[in-house]
This record gives structure tokens, sequence and C-alpha cells, in this order.
């Protein structure tokens, strides 16, 4: 536990990588698995994002965690350059959410139809474009899963796949558990597994975003589209794909991390 009380919770940016899914995790696990506690107020509340500024009728992350006592989970985006020193000074635990940059760009493309906080993604050829030169919010996907992998023994920092929570989520429900040093029964593991399916997030209005009409867009987009691992194949044309692999060996060039474009 860190000495001011804060539990950290990072990830990639793009609200679609598994921030909600990991979000709801943490909550469940911090409650014993109790799913009325977790509804005492949204996601977006109950873990406030650290950097988000005041976007009537919801107010700002740094508003939110000023009336909150510790322990805190705080959700930011910041590229790891960026996260404020006091974190790192005061041992927060990090957690830090993944997923492959096809899938990203995709989700990251609807995410950004429906986000009425954010520019007009524009059409999906020149969007990839934009995501390869990083000229989109929180900057480059590369650089940001590149920087906290590098850090992440020196920082302890609980690097997660998409796709490992995909795959298995029990064990990684387990591998959180274990690094926010809890232990709970297995029937309660059982139950947030559960919990945090796809489909109960979906239908959850604590975590499926229909909360903000005011921002998000559900009607263009959901939130909550497919979670699936994938879903790149069905976006990509042959000529995008090849254009995208090539840029991609280039950028990831003399990294170990193991990201998986299928499951």
């Amino acid at each position: 536990m860190p000495e001011d009380g804060n539990r950290r919770l990072s990830r990639d940016p793009e609200e679609a990588t598994g921030t909600t899914w990991t979000q709801e995790i943490v909550d469940l696990l911090l409650h014993n698995g109790d799913a009325e506690a977790c509804r005492r107020a949204n996601v977006a509340v109950r873990i406030p994002f650290l950097e988000i500024i005041s976007s009537p009728p919801f107010p700002s992350g740094l508003d939110l965690l000023n009336k909150m006592n510790p322990p805190r989970v705080i959700k930011t985006h910041l590229p790891i350059q960026l996260v404020p020193e006091g974190f790192w000074k005061n041992k927060c635990k990090v957690i830090y959410v993944a997923r492959n940059a096809k899938d990203n760009l995709v989700s990251y493309y609807h995410f950004d139809r429906m986000n009425q906080a954010q520019p007009d993604p524009g059409p999906w050829d020149g969007y990839i474009h934009k995501f390869m030169k990083g000229k989109l919010a929180w900057g480059s996907w590369y650089d940001h899963v590149k920087g906290y992998w590098e850090e992440r023994e020196k920082r302890n920092i609980l690097y997660l796949f998409y796709e490992d929570m995909k795959e298995n989520p029990r064990r990684e429900v387990e591998r959180i558990m274990k690094y926010l040093d809890l232990s709970l029964s297995d029937d309660v593991i059982g139950s947030i597994v559960e919990l945090t399916s796809f489909k109960a997030m979906k239908d959850n209005p604590m975590t499926n975003y229909t909360f903000l009409p005011e921002i998000f867009d559900n009607s263009v987009s959901p939130f909550m589209r497919k979670g699936e691992v994938g879903d790149w194949a069905s976006h990509f044309s042959s000529e995008q794909l090849q254009l995208f692999e090539e840029d991609y060996e280039r950028q990831m060039k003399g990294t170990n991390i193991p990201f998986r474009m299928n499951i």
C-alpha cells in the first residue's frame, strides 16, 4: 500500500483497450466481489480520470479526486514521461493495459466516432495514417506501450495484455488480485469474472457509458462495441494491411513486447 493510499490504474491511449474492464475488476476486488457496492456510482466517478477536464455536467478528474479519501484508484492515459513524479515517489501500484495495435486502432476509430469531445475522426483510411504518425490524443501508441514496458520492472508495473484477459479472464483477475496484495475466495473470483464479462459490462449502466450521453453518442457506435480479438481483419484492406505492418515493423524494431493479433 503506498504512503498516500493511492492505487493507480494506467493504460495505453484508447478507451476500448481494456481500461474500463480493468477498472471494474479492481473495484470488485477491493470490495470483495460485492456487485452492489460497485453500483454506488458510475465507473467514471468511482475511479476518476486524472487528466480529464471538466465537461459539464461532469466534473474534472482532479475535482473528483480531491473529494475522495484514500485508498483511491486513479485512471490515466498519460505516457510514462508525463506521469506526475509523486506516483513513483509514493510507490503507487500501477496497472497498465495494452492491446495489439491493429485492434487498438480499430477500436480507437469507432470510439472517436461516438466521442463528441474528440475531433471527427474522418475517413478510416486517413485515420490509419494519423495512428501511425501518433497524431491522435495522448500521442503515439508505439511510444506509449514501449515506455511502460521498458520501465515495468524498475517501477513495479503490472503490465497486462487485453488478449490475455480475453483468453483466460480468471487467470488475469487472479494476477491483479495478487498484485494488489489481496486474497479472495475462489467463489468470489468466479463471480468477479462473470460480472466483468463483456456482455455483463455492456448491459451494466454503471460501466457502459450510457450515463454520459452529452459526450458519448452510443447511437453512432456503442462504447462497448464488440470486445473481440482480431476484429481488425474486417477493417483493413490488403493494401492498408501491408502499409500498416511495414510501419509497425519499423516502429517496434528492437522491442520484445509479446503482442498477439489473434488468439
